[in-house]
């Protein structure tokens, strides 16, 4: 009898200590309070590529703010402007975002071509007309298959902003047609696809950074450049820069991302938050982006610069043009894809 209590009381210490086991396990993959039952306090870093005074700063203070403010100080996001995470250089703060060394960041998809290649597709030359063909792709199968691929590289997109469309300056002559192009000297960003897009155009590309590009424009270095409508004005182009043409070539949208390991760590209610605030602070983003682009534009032309928007027959003329970009890079970017990203 003896025996049988004392095999019973071991028996039952076993199962006492596999519940405890058990009970533990449950408390990975979403659930983030701590041992007395309350939720979780976090301090994040976030990173912008720009300064405190561009509209992705902006969004990033609006989402730390509500942040903060419906989580009543639990959830703290400090904003880091001009890349201070990452020595100014922003593939490494991508690079950072998805091994966690980074919480969070807003960052151009051309910049998380670095990490793959597929992430260029959409920044495809004249896929993507106007921002109602922009709003259909990335708040539907685009934005979706863009999610995906940010996944897979251990980045959670909480929502798209806007860098805009590029656009191109030039201090030699009027761009008309693709021939207006030919042996003007281009600063672009450092991506293959650019560089084979430019070179199909007839022109010289150079990639020097950004921070060179005033300097050599003053000195005849280079003829011209391509940004978004904020960076020329911004960089105060207009002083080295005669003629712009407003042929939204390119799109450039920006990624509010998080740290997917820390995302999926979150307890249910910490993700919907992000989820709800990062894609209102996104929204918030694009609209006075595209306010602040219209402005921009009329006080470019009241300094003095030539703006000239193509007609469709002219854009048609540089489609044709660069179609070896896309023999070339479709089955870079998938088939399947480019079709998402197609409006």
């Amino acid at each position: 009898m003896r025996k049988f209590l004392k095999g019973r009381n071991l028996l039952l210490a076993m199962l006492l200590i596999v519940s405890a086991i058990l009970a533990a396990c449950g408390g990975s993959g979403g659930e983030s309070a701590d041992a007395e039952g309350k939720e979780k306090s976090y301090k994040l870093k976030m990173s912008v590529t720009v300064s405190d005074s561009s509209t992705w700063y902006e969004a990033a203070k609006k989402l730390a703010d509500d942040m903060d403010k419906e989580t009543d100080g639990r959830i703290k996001i400090e904003v880091f402007t001009n890349e201070q995470l990452s020595g100014g250089d922003s593939g490494k703060a991508v690079e950072g975002l998805a091994k966690g060394s980074i919480d969070l960041t807003f960052n151009s998809t051309i910049i998380y071509s670095i990490l793959d290649q597929r992430f260029g597709v959409a920044s495809a030359p004249f896929l993507l007309k106007d921002h109602s063909e922009v709003d259909k792709v990335f708040n539907g199968e685009g934005g979706e298959k863009l999610k995906e691929l940010l996944a897979e590289k251990g980045v959670q997109a909480l929502g798209y902003g806007e860098n805009g469309f590029r656009q191109i300056t030039n201090s030699k002559r009027e761009i008309k047609l693709p021939e207006d192009l030919n042996g003007l000297k281009i600063r672009i960003p450092g991506i293959t696809m650019y560089t084979d897009l430019y070179r199909s155009l007839g022109t010289d590309p150079s990639t020097m950074t950004f921070s060179e590009v005033f300097t050599a424009l003053q000195q005849g270095t280079i003829d011209g450049q391509e940004n978004p409508i904020d960076v020329i004005a911004s960089s105060k182009l207009e002083e080295v820069q005669d003629y712009l043409t407003l042929w939204n070539y390119s799109y450039d949208p920006l990624v509010l991302g998080m740290n997917k390991k820390l995302y999926d760590s979150l307890s249910d209610a910490d993700r919907e938050l992000f989820d709800r605030l990062g894609k209102e602070a996104a929204a918030y983003q694009v609209k006075i982006a595209r306010e602040k682009e219209a402005s921009q534009i009329e006080d470019l032309k009241s300094k003095g610069m030539n703006v000239y928007t193509p007609t469709e027959e002219e854009l048609e003329a540089f489609k044709k043009v660069v179609q070896p970009v896309y023999d070339k890079y479709t089955d870079i970017w998938g088939e399947d894809l480019l079709k998402a990203f197609t409006p």
